[in-house]
């Protein structure tokens, strides 16, 4: 088990996607469980006297119109952002990959029930099921949470099965039935181990998605509610002081775009490296 880590920590170093977006995405992290327990100012605290000032030694990256700091802003952000993805992606995995397993190892009428939900579901992308979830319950990160959460149920259903599918076809999983082992069991001790790589790598890609359609969501006023931090809602405010103060724009459309990068970055690379068949020479 080691042996088989260090290998893949060793091709993973030289693979500059992997290298590169893992440090992004490692410093992401960093902020964000930082700004849990310090940020250099307290996030709420408004000081209309040092509204609008550049970038300082007592302020990094400068202050807002309502004299918040910038830094602070972006770590509580982070952690908002962090937090909605852990949990939309986790409940599209928690929900997604039993009813995927579920459909390649009964296949039948019960295959198709579940693919033409997902099909369905697939119908309502995050922005449309957030203002149709909002409409009814209000603005807000949990039903921020559970729109995009729903959109990645069938993301991960749909890739469970088709990779399930596969390892179905496959010689050992005859011998597991020959021995007397059911579906349940091959699903749990065969299959889902031999997809593992192609959901992690998914999940990594999600997650960037996930955080990407927070900041949209926030943007339009259908996320994060003041006053908690969220990048998109910085970018919603910082609009019409474009001109005034384009680094209210700049610095969390940088946060955004570095993220989504990174992370995709690392995804691209952890693909290389746990899927043989994707493996390039180095």
């Amino acid at each position: 088990m080691s042996e088989g880590f260090a290998e893949i920590w060793r091709m993973g170093l030289r693979s500059r996607g992997f290298v590169i977006g893992g440090v992004i995405t490692l410093l992401f992290v960093a902020l964000a469980a930082v700004a849990l327990v310090w940020t250099p100012y307290p996030v709420e605290e408004i000081v209309v006297a040092r509204r609008f000032q550049g970038i300082s030694s007592a302020h990094w990256l400068g202050t807002d119109q309502f004299g918040r700091d910038l830094v602070s802003l972006l770590m509580a952000g982070a952690v908002n952002s962090v937090a909605v993805a852990i949990v939309a992606v986790g409940l599209g995995v928690g929900i997604g990959v039993p009813l995927g397993a579920i459909a390649a190892a009964r296949q039948g009428w019960l295959d198709e029930i579940l693919m033409r939900a997902n099909d369905f579901a697939f119908a309502f992308p995050a922005l449309l099921s957030a203002v149709m979830i909002t409409a009814l319950a209000g603005p807000g990160a949990i039903n921020s949470i559970i729109a995009i959460g729903i959109f990645n149920i069938p993301v991960f259903a749909r890739l469970t099965r088709g990779a399930a599918l596969v390892v179905w076809k496959r010689e050992f999983i005859l011998a597991a039935r020959v021995a007397g082992k059911g579906p349940v069991r091959i699903s749990i001790e065969h299959i889902l181990p031999n997809i593992s790589s192609v959901l992690i790598v998914q999940v990594t890609i999600q997650f960037a998605l996930a955080i990407l359609a927070e900041a949209g969501l926030s943007y339009l006023g259908l996320g994060t509610q003041p006053p908690q931090p969220s990048w998109g809602k910085m970018l919603n405010e910082a609009q019409t002081l474009m001109f005034l103060a384009p680094q209210l724009a700049i610095f969390p459309g940088l946060a955004i775009a570095l993220t989504v990068l990174g992370l995709n970055l690392f995804g691209d690379g952890l693909r290389d490296v746990l899927d043989p068949r994707l493996r390039r020479e180095r």
